[in-house]
């Protein structure tokens, strides 16, 4: 168990008050006795909360001045010195003096007090003045619907600036390839068998399908992280919030962010349950299992390169074994992978903390905020690197791919319809048998003629049996 962080000597630190008495508080330190309590109280993990965020809780206070000035309740003077130090925070600087552990009171206080108690101190410092945290800069608030706006701002914020960009390049980054791989023949598998032919640009046009859904289900969650407690304060009845505070808080919020931001239906279901959060949650889960699947196609892919697939060739990034010089390994879908294994467990703890909100309050709100926006931002990164470093540079085994494609007994799925499926098996077991390509069998067991079977047995044709418009493209 890790030991509270407690200042050694009285050089090292001072006196601070709040409800349940004094506390020794190192001297460099902007925060106050709840944030100092908290840090004494939660030694368990040493990670603290995502400074994203923490951004949010400090443009959630720099609103709400901005609209408790507007409804006269804060000082002019007063308000434009927490907007301005919330303003800092958001920007980020003071980040280490958010030293609270992820594992601390379920509704997320801690934290919220943290940043009011430092968004306090540096008002008070530009002000000239004494700045409280809670009658001041938790003016109209509380912890229980400022932390679950601060989700579902901070995932928008994280979705924004750096998951959605990144999908967009993989995909875009994906759609390029299958246009340069679109006459590219190849052996099709199922159940990692050998099936009927597919090009590569089809098949590559199957995984920017799955990222374009998943950017998509991610935006439709979206529609719904929009939607913010902000106003419930206590139990969801608004108490100590005047008319119009939410309002005018979320369209400041909105201003600030860019975003589009709008008071929540229903502020009980907003506090009490976590919905949205688990739901998005498992849109991200999805993107990880579409990302799983990517980067466990490119490692088949690239397998061997003797004795494997072998049908590509990723790009020699480091060595591969301590012990087999020469070796190379597919680095960056591995990475990708276990990124994507990560995301999954996050969701699990996610579906079990969004079962918490026991009566009006759900009380595993900072985990629920740190998985997600790990999430986020590891599926970020990963996809960014699929892109740059495995995906976009591969090299193609053509050569291999039409002598493999050559030996490929299920061709004759195409003879069906002219010679039945009883002779058509009969030549693929021949084939089979004797390691001859299916051409040369059906030529002699068909009894069609060679220019007919030439025609019928293409591989490039048999792609575009059904529909050609992929290798059009």
């Amino acid at each position: 168990m890790k030991k509270p962080s407690i200042p050694e000597s009285p050089e090292d630190d001072r006196i601070e008050r709040d409800t349940m008495g004094e506390l020794r508080v190192p001297a460099h330190a902007m925060w106050g006795a709840q944030t100092q309590r908290a840090v004494q109280n939660f030694p368990i993990s040493g990670e603290r909360m995502p400074f994203s965020f923490i951004r949010a809780l400090a443009l959630i206070k720099q609103a709400s001045a901005h609209a408790n000035r507007a409804l006269g309740r804060l000082e002019p003077s007063m308000a434009e010195a927490i907007e301005q130090a919330a303003s800092v925070i958001g920007e980020g600087q003071f980040r280490d003096q958010f030293p609270i552990d992820v594992f601390q009171t379920g509704s997320g206080t801690s934290s919220n007090m943290n940043v009011n108690e430092v968004v306090a101190h540096l008002a008070t410092r530009h002000l000239g003045a004494p700045v409280h945290p809670n009658d001041h800069v938790n003016m109209s608030q509380s912890s229980n619907d400022v932390v679950p706006t601060a989700i579902h701002l901070s995932v928008l914020l994280a979705w924004h600036e750096e998951l959605e960009p990144a999908l967009v390049h993989l995909e875009e980054t994906i759609e390029k390839r299958s246009r340069e791989l679109g006459k590219v023949v190849k052996t099709g598998r199922t159940h990692l068998m050998d099936a009927m032919p597919v090009t590569l640009g089809q098949e590559l046009s199957g995984w920017a399908a799955q990222i374009r859904h998943d950017r998509e289900r991610f935006e439709d969650c979206a529609l719904r992280l929009r939607k913010l407690a902000l106003g419930g304060t206590a139990v969801g009845t608004g108490i100590n919030a005047p008319p119009g505070f939410a309002e005018q808080t979320i369209q400041a919020l909105g201003e600030i962010t860019g975003l589009e931001l709008l008071p929540a239906d229903n502020r009980f279901a907003a506090m009490a349950g976590q919905d949205d959060a688990v739901e998005c949650s498992g849109a991200l889960k999805t993107l990880a299992v579409s990302l799983m699947k990517i980067a466990n196609d490119l490692r088949w892919m690239n397998s061997g390169p003797l004795t494997g697939l072998s049908e590509i060739h990723l790009r020699d990034l480091q060595p591969g074994s301590s012990i087999m010089p020469g070796k190379v390994n597919p680095v960056i879908p591995e990475a990708v992978a276990m990124v994507a294994a990560q995301v999954i467990g996050h969701d699990v703890a996610v579906t079990i903390a969004g079962q918490s909100g026991n009566f009006e309050l759900n009380v595993m709100l900072p985990l629920i905020a740190r998985n997600i926006l790990v999430s986020l931002s590891l599926l970020a990164c990963a996809s960014q690197l699929l892109a740059d470093f495995a995906i976009a540079d591969f090299e193609v085994h053509e050569e291999r791919l039409r002598e493999k494609l050559a030996l490929n007994p299920i061709l004759v799925t195409a003879l069906n319809p002219i010679i039945g499926y009883e002779k058509a098996a009969r030549i693929a077991k021949e084939a089979y048998r004797t390691g001859r390509p299916i051409i040369a069998v059906a030529r002699e067991q068909s009894g069609l003629g060679a220019e007919e079977l030439d025609r019928l047995l293409d591989p490039l044709l048999l792609t575009v049996a059904q529909d050609d418009s992929l290798t059009k493209k």
